[in-house]
Order: structure tokens, then sequence, then C-alpha cells
């Protein structure tokens, strides 16, 4: 029996199902993002970039996805984005976030960015370890940012610095 392989390649819009069920199953866990409900295609498209949105496949099930959030509106800031990275539990230790993030730095690249970052929940030692792998560093800690259920939360900023062109 042949076995199915990781393909990464880029989101579509028909790919919003699967990539919305992905992000609520993140939600769920109370420790991926603050949001308690998953938007819509239009808000989620106006929120990210439109390039970085990348989708890992096994097989033909949509298994993960990665996405970009522009820094600021500022020109001056046009290398910077934030990361989103969501990865189907059942497909936890993988590989598959860790071909997603290749396949995204290596974009960012081509794209001229300089500055990738995260905010990272202190509790979700896995996104935390994915991104220290591909060479994201602690540069901050935001304590009791915002409450999620009625707790405080508090935020981990990593940034990672691309080749300057």
């Amino acid at each position: 029996m042949m076995q199915n392989t990781l393909t990464v390649r880029t989101m579509k819009e028909e790919d919003w199902e699967a990539v919305q069920t992905i992000y609520i199953k993140g939600i769920e866990t109370g420790n991926a993002t603050f949001e308690t409900e998953a938007p819509s295609w239009e808000k989620w498209d106006i929120d990210h970039l439109q390039f970085g949105r990348l989708v890992a496949l096994q097989g033909n099930q949509i298994v993960g996805w990665v996405a970009l959030s522009p820094y600021s509106s500022r020109p001056v800031y046009r290398g910077v984005a934030g990361v989103s990275i969501y990865i189907d539990p059942e497909f936890s230790g993988k590989k598959v976030g860790s071909s997603l993030m290749k396949n995204l730095i290596e974009e960012c690249e081509k794209e001229g960015f300089w500055t990738l970052q995260s905010g990272i929940f202190p509790e979700n030692q896995a996104s935390l370890s994915l991104h220290q792998k591909f060479g994201f560093r602690e540069v901050g800690r935001r304590e009791k940012i915002g409450k999620l259920d009625g707790k405080w939360r508090d935020v981990l900023l990593l940034e990672k610095k691309l080749p300057s062109k």
C-alpha cells in the first residue's frame, strides 16, 4: 500500500471550509488564539496578505495551513508580517508544521520580507518549539494582554529576521 505524501501548495478560496475547520479545532484547544469563533472567508481574506497563504495536504486532505497578516499599513513596515499556523491535531508531530514553515519562509525571502513575527500563548509548547526550530527567538512577553474565557492570558512575542536585500 502506497503512503500518501505531504505536499504544500498555495491556498485557494475553495479550501476555506477545510481551513476553517482546522482553525476551529485550534480555537477549541484554548491555546491557539484569543478568537472564540472562526471568521467568514470574506473577513479572513481581508485580514491576511494575498501571498504566503499555504495549505499542507496529506493525499487530498488539507491537514494544516499558514498565512500572513500585515504588521502595519505604513510603508516603512512593508517587510514585516505576522504568522498564523494551524495544524489538524490528528496530524500533529507528522512534519506538517515544518513543511508549512519552510515553504512560508522561502516565499517571504523571495518577496523581500525582513521580519516574521508570532504571538504565542506560553502554554502552546508545540507552536513555540516549531517556531524556535525555524530560528524564531523570543523578544518579549505581554503579560495579561487579554482575557480568554474570563482568564487573563500572556502572549510571548517571537520574531525571525530574514536576509535583508
